[in-house]
């Protein structure tokens, strides 16, 4: 059974275009998360599912650079996009991650793939997000090829298809829904980059703990955001797009 990590990526964004592909420490955010993904004990390959727009060029040519697989499919049918790269790909389990998670936890992700792989006989889809108890940024949704297909094929509303996994988890009486849950609530944290307040705390994170260790955790973020508080403010203020 191949697990497949696709990302989805592209350089459109209507609050803060290009965002995967700014910089810090002279590193591109999108490096950063391949990086950490590449950390999973779980994940057996990882490809970049961006589009076939012309001004997703950058992020083929960030693929090529750091030797990443990446499938171009279309930028609104993204569901089409992923179903595609799984099957070119050859995934039988898919975790889905977003571009916008520069510093996502692969102990968090493989709790996530192991509690899927473990309970395969019982879930199509678990993921951390159902229950918001971790930190937006730490999100990672695991299912079956079965299951992507069988949303690919039924979904019609432009939401599901844009979305990917909300035909699933908005459906459950056609998918059997598993949810991870931390046991403390730290919900309210916002380590996602959709804004330049969300960037501007992500890039105060990577130049405190990259210093020390390229490889930091969940608890390492929550303690330096102990020390330095105000950094909490910072995007506290930012909501999270409706789906």
């Amino acid at each position: 059974m191949t697990v497949l990590a696709i990302i989805q990526a592209r350089m459109g964004s209507t609050r803060l275009p290009g965002k995967i592909l700014k910089k810090v420490n002279g590193k591109a955010l999108l490096a950063y998360q391949i990086e950490r993904v590449r950390q999973s004990k779980c994940i057996d390959k990882i490809v970049i599912a961006t589009t076939i727009d012309q001004k997703d060029e950058p992020i083929v040519e960030f693929c090529e650079q750091y030797g990443v697989d990446y499938y171009r499919g279309s930028e609104n049918d993204v569901l089409a996009r992923y179903y595609e790269a799984a099957e070119q790909f050859e995934g039988d389990i898919i975790v889905r991650l977003t571009s916008d998670c520069p510093i996502i936890d692969p102990i968090v992700m493989d709790e996530t793939i192991c509690y899927y792989i473990d309970h395969a006989s019982e879930f199509d889809y678990v993921s951390n997000t159902i229950e918001r108890t971790y930190p937006r940024g730490l999100d990672t949704e695991v299912f079956s090829r079965e299951a992507l297909e069988k949303s690919y094929k039924e979904a019609t509303l432009e939401r599901d298809r844009e979305h990917v996994t909300a035909y699933m988890y908005t459906n459950p009486e056609k998918f059997r829904l598993g949810s991870i849950s931390n046991p403390q609530d730290l919900g309210h944290y916002r380590w996602t980059v959709d804004t330049v307040e969300d960037f501007e705390l992500i890039e105060l994170i990577l130049k405190e703990l990259y210093h020390f260790s390229k490889m930091f955790y969940m608890d390492d973020v929550i303690n330096i955001l102990g020390k330095y508080p105000e950094w909490n403010k910072i995007n506290a203020h930012i909501e999270q797009k409706k789906l």
